[in-house]
């Protein structure tokens, strides 16, 4: 595995491999990022993770400072997973330079998160567009759990004609259903208790709207959530996977969303 914190000398590097599977993080690696870089690892020649904590597109300077760190560790991991490439730049090192390519905000980022978390969407196709620019790989893979992330970024590398398929892979869950994620670290022990009860009953939710026990209601499902030991709920809503609006068909599938907090944790998911 080789390190590399200046683009020039990656770059160098990485010039003649014409397929590259890149897995993009903010470093804090768990078993949702493993998932992705053993899928890279298996259909592509050359693995490059990044590991870099993009101020950019935290809108909360706290949340920024609070992200789970331990660069140590996930280099451990990297190497255990025999990686190719591993890319840990400087704030400096990857905005020092002008893009080509536009920065394309499809008008899905309105949606969902896009409505609370403002300029956090900009911030992400930023970035990821300049290690599109520096590592220029086959494929990126990213994971379905950050699924409005995927389409925003699936729909910028579109519109730009850039060379790289996006490969989107199975959110990873424990045991309970609940699926990795960095900002869970942070959590207290009866808040992990919590949120598989908060879990739990959304898995029920979304059965029950599937089979049509229940209508979607956003207040009633808000009023259990916040009985159940969330602090705030940012949404909860159905989204046809298709067309990315309110299903309109009773047949058309679609996923529950949604985004609340439980403590100071910011909590994300679908199904």
């Amino acid at each position: 595995m080789k390190l590399f914190k200046n683009k020039k000398k990656l770059c160098k590097e990485i010039k003649s491999f014409k397929n590259i599977g890149f897995v993009p993080t903010l470093g804090g690696l768990h078993r949702g990022h493993k998932s992705l870089i053993k899928k890279s690892i298996k259909i592509s020649d050359k693995t490059l993770v990044s590991i870099f904590l993009n101020p950019k597109q935290f809108e909360n300077k706290k949340d920024f400072k609070n992200y789970p760190k331990n660069y140590k560790n996930d280099i451990r991991i990297l190497k255990k997973l025999k990686v190719d490439y591993v890319y840990m730049p400087s704030y400096r090192d990857i905005y020092e330079f002008k893009t080509k390519n536009k920065i394309i905000l499809d008008k899905f980022s309105k949606k969902l998160c896009g409505k609370h978390r403002k300029g956090h969407f900009r911030g992400v196709i930023d970035v990821v567009n300049r290690f599109l620019e520096i590592i220029k790989p086959k494929k990126i893979l990213l994971g379905n759990k950050d699924f409005q992330q995927l389409i925003l970024i699936k729909k910028h590398i579109k519109k730009n004609k850039i060379n790289t398929k996006v490969i989107p892979c199975k959110t990873v869950r424990d045991k309970n259903f609940v699926a990795y994620s960095s900002r869970l670290r942070n959590l207290k022990k009866y808040e992990k208790t919590n949120l598989v009860r908060i879990v739990r009953a959304l898995k029920k939710y979304k059965r029950n709207l599937v089979s049509r026990k229940v209508n979607y209601s956003f207040i009633k499902i808000k009023k259990k959530l916040l009985s159940l030991g969330v602090k705030k709920v940012d949404y909860v809503e159905i989204i046809d996977l298709e067309t990315l609006k309110k299903p309109k068909k009773n047949k058309a599938k679609f996923n529950l969303f949604f985004a609340f907090y439980i403590g100071k944790v910011r909590f994300i998911d679908n199904f």
